[in-house]
């Protein structure tokens, strides 16, 4: 490469500015995140666009250098709008709407500011957007004005290539139901997936937690438009690595202009931090206190995610058979997870003694708990972002799948990766019991978690598969920006 050409990638790059647009929830918002500090590593200008409700109540605004804004828009809803699991779809087609519109002013106003004298002045117009992939109307509009649109996906590949099936399981009347009837829907997933492993809707009320739906159907399909709607953008981006996902990006491939797996994002070392979520203050209810006294290795750590809603009869089986287990255990129960769950929590904690600690929250940026030696196995949901955190500590799993992506994710630990086990469509305090014991004692599935972290630390160093993608990632976003600037 000569000297002339290197100065101008260079220009090219120090004038690239991309705007990235996540969903509106906290499992979508973190690994966007984490995006952002990459991008910013290399040098890149970025405009992180929240909803007016997370950037006054969720998330901290970050201290950065002055490559990094936050901006805001509406997400149409009332400011007292629960936002919570059984509103998805409404907060979904409010942000069709009333996000859609300002999203396209703002957009064309940042896209068509002039450029800065120096670098050292205000940014440069937009020259490209990283938009969640659920959000198909992000992408339209970004094209229509002119400027180029990349998806970002952040569940596993395996459960986006799962939804990109959709209209063929519905085909063969293959719908998510709790059966072990193999599925043939999805390429290369025939002799692994059953039906309880497919992806399900979220139930309507939280109070329907348990309860069948009435028909999946058409929230299946609103979910497997946004996917197939990323053909539609320049590229798509995957927070996976190749050692984990393969043959699952090899299938996608083919659907999409380009894919980039360039995970897991989280563990790259990050020049270029960001806060992701605020809290009242830096209290972590003395959780890191309390697993500093306990054993190595002895410690159940459960967290169900942000979204999961449990029964009060559901929480007292979690909790009798993770004092019958035997170990001690750090339980993140988030205050609207569960009604009336006061008196089956003052029993089992009574119960278990100074072996059970239960929280509302605990840090999520510095994933401090399942790096501390305390904790030998990982009680979850399955959660993708939840998966990729234990899978580069190398924590063992126990995974109780809500929704969404989290039945594929859970069928994959346990049938293919060999990281854990699958706790699906059974809440019952003995199986809660055997399948925590076996996590925290069996010596094959600690050494596939352990190889597993091992390889997807290699994937994110120098010269492994997921850094290489990421400055791929990074020289496609410069020539697409290039472009827009001639």
């Amino acid at each position: 490469m000569d000297e002339m050409q290197m100065e101008m990638e260079a220009q090219a790059q120090a004038q690239a500015h991309v705007l990235l647009f996540p969903w509106p929830q906290q499992g979508h918002i973190n690994p966007m995140l984490h995006l952002a500090s990459a991008l910013l590593d290399a040098g890149l200008h970025v405009t992180f666009l929240h909803t007016d409700h997370n950037l006054r109540h969720r998330f901290a605004r970050p201290h950065h250098p002055t490559r990094l804004r936050l901006l805001s828009i509406p997400d149409g809803l009332p400011d007292d709008h629960p936002r919570a699991v059984g509103g998805l779809i409404e907060l979904l087609d409010s942000m069709r709407t009333a996000s859609s519109a300002a999203y396209r002013a703002l957009l064309l106003t940042e896209s068509s500011r002039s450029r800065p004298d120096s670098l050292d002045d205000a940014p440069p117009p937009v020259t490209c957007v990283v938009v969640d992939g659920v959000m198909p109307f992000a992408i339209t509009v970004a094209e229509e004005i002119g400027v180029p649109a990349l998806a970002f996906r952040t569940e596993s590949a395996f459960a986006f290539l799962a939804y990109l099936s959709v209209p063929r399981l519905l085909e063969l009347g293959e719908t998510p139901v709790p059966s072990d009837e193999q599925v043939r829907g999805v390429p290369g997933m025939e002799g692994l997936l059953r039906r309880r492993d497919l992806p399900r809707v979220v139930p309507t009320k939280q109070d329907d937690v348990g309860a069948e739906e009435a028909d999946p159907v058409p929230v299946l399909l609103t979910i497997a438009d946004t996917a197939a709607h990323c053909r539609n953008s320049r590229a798509l981006i995957l927070n996976t690595a190749a050692s984990m996902e393969g043959p699952a990006i090899a299938r996608i491939a083919p659907h999409m202009r380009d894919v980039f797996a360039v995970g897991p994002l989280h563990a790259r070392v990050a020049t270029n931090t960001i806060a992701l979520e605020k809290h009242e203050d830096d209290d972590d209810y003395g959780c890191k206190a309390w697993l500093d006294g306990q054993d190595d290795r002895s410690v159940v750590y459960v967290n169900l995610g942000s979204l999961t809603v449990l029964s009060s009869e559901q929480l007292a089986e979690f909790l009798h058979g993770l004092v019958a287990a035997g170990y001690a255990f750090l339980f993140v129960l988030q205050p609207d997870m569960v009604a009336s769950s006061s008196a089956v929590l003052q029993e089992a904690v009574e119960a278990a003694g100074e072996r059970a600690l239960v929280v509302e929250w605990v840090p999520r940026d510095v994933h401090y708990v399942l790096r501390h030696g305390a904790v030998g196995c990982f009680l979850m949901h399955g959660g993708w972002n939840s998966m990729l955190e234990a899978a580069v500590e190398g924590v063992p799993v126990v995974c109780w799948p809500f929704f969404a992506d989290q039945p594929v994710v859970s069928r994959f630990v346990a049938a293919v990766w060999k990281t854990g086990l699958d706790m699906k469509d059974v809440c019952d305090r003995a199986v809660v019991e055997r399948m925590v014991r076996e996590a925290m004692e069996s010596p094959e599935i600690r050494a596939s978690a352990q190889a597993m972290a091992r390889q997807l630390r290699l994937d994110v160093a120098a010269g492994g598969s997921s850094s290489s993608e990421l400055q791929r990632l990074v020289g496609f976003i410069n020539e697409l920006s290039a472009v827009h600037i001639c």
